[in-house]
């Protein structure tokens, strides 16, 4: 929950600041459209997959999803992503395909993940997006690249813009940072091609959001997602029965939707160690977390696809780690319609 729904003085100094932040993002918008701002054009095709709110709505399986979708149709994908919280700076390649990642600090926790998902694809990092894309066009020549967070990367045009929805969402949570989640106003999902709601299996859409797309008149689509199964820290399939009682551990902004993932798959999560979205686990952690799982009678750490990147270089000793496997997912006729369009 956010902190100024449960403190009044917090409420009141949060609003002013929201009310900057809407100008400032105000602004901003404006001049790109009125043309004061330039948007640079790479020689390819790029579609975006972004949000308008802060906070785990599924873009790293959703840029997974549609990799292997249009790679399926022979398209020569890669992918362009800023890199959040890497130790790097300028163009990095994150993988040619082929390449494995050694340290995931040196590109960010989710384009790791993203490199081991998706063998054969060229992956590149760069807060300069024109740049790493430049870079991408002239090292492997794709007919699509598929941009990792961007619909508020404006400087770069893009030929598809869509943007994710996390089902969990309420009305009231969308206000402008950092009185609520908004990182723009709902009116800039006009700027949008294509809206989809995710993980619309663990919790239905709010109805007034749902109106709210269908105001656009743009295309809406549901997404769910799905359990795959389970992965040790070895990277071998793991079957775990139901019922069996476990400890979580993230450091994701959906959190809630975690842990609904763990309580679809019938795990018993007897204590959840939340970090914040993006942490560098330490082996400090490992270690407290190990000395409490015997008192807590749990046996098994379940972890997500994100988190178990950041420590598969830590001492895990005899600690049973697995993380979730998830997948993004439409309708087979949502699937064809959605391809359908990017293919124009």
């Amino acid at each position: 929950m956010l902190e100024w729904k449960k403190n009044k003085l917090l409420k009141f100094i949060l609003f002013p600041l929201a009310l900057f932040y809407w100008g400032m993002v105000y602004w901003r918008n404006l001049f790109y459209s009125r043309g004061f701002f330039i948007s640079k054009k790479l020689p390819t095709k790029i579609i975006s997959i972004g949000n308008i709110a802060v906070g785990g709505t599924g873009k790293t399986p959703a840029v997974v999803f549609l990799a292997k979708a249009l790679s399926k149709k022979g398209m020569k994908c890669a992918i362009l992503s800023r890199g959040y919280g890497r130790k790097t700076a300028g163009t990095q390649l994150v993988t040619d395909g082929n390449t494995r990642t050694v340290d995931w600090r040196n590109f960010g926790d989710e384009p790791t993940l993203m490199a081991k998902l998706l063998p054969g694809i060229p992956i590149v990092v760069d807060s300069k997006r024109y740049r790493g894309g430049m870079f991408l066009v002239e090292k492997f020549s794709p007919d699509i690249i598929i941009l990792d967070d961007a619909f508020q990367h404006r400087s770069l045009e893009r030929d598809l813009d869509i943007v994710l929805i996390n089902s969990k969402d309420k009305k009231s949570d969308h206000k402008m940072l950092p009185y609520g989640l908004l990182r723009e106003p709902l009116s800039s999902l006009s700027r949008a091609d294509i809206l989809i709601f995710t993980k619309t299996n663990l919790v239905k859409p709010d109805h007034l959001l749902v109106n709210i797309a269908k105001s656009t008149t743009l295309p809406v689509f549901s997404s769910t997602l799905d359990i795959n199964g389970f992965t040790s820290f070895d990277g071998n399939p793991e079957l775990i029965k139901k019922g069996t009682n476990v400890l979580a551990l993230s450091a994701i902004a959906d959190k809630e939707g975690f842990l609904n993932t763990l309580e679809c798959a019938g795990i018993n999560v007897m204590k959840h160690f939340d970090f914040p979205d993006h942490y560098s686990f330490k082996q400090l952690d490992i270690d407290s977390i190990s000395r409490q799982m015997e008192s807590l009678n749990a046996k098994i750490i379940i972890t997500t696809e994100k988190d178990m990147v950041k420590i598969a270089n830590l001492r895990i000793n005899q600690l049973k780690i697995y993380s979730i496997s998830v997948s993004f997912n439409l309708a087979d006729k949502n699937r064809k319609a959605l391809l359908e369009i990017i293919q124009k």
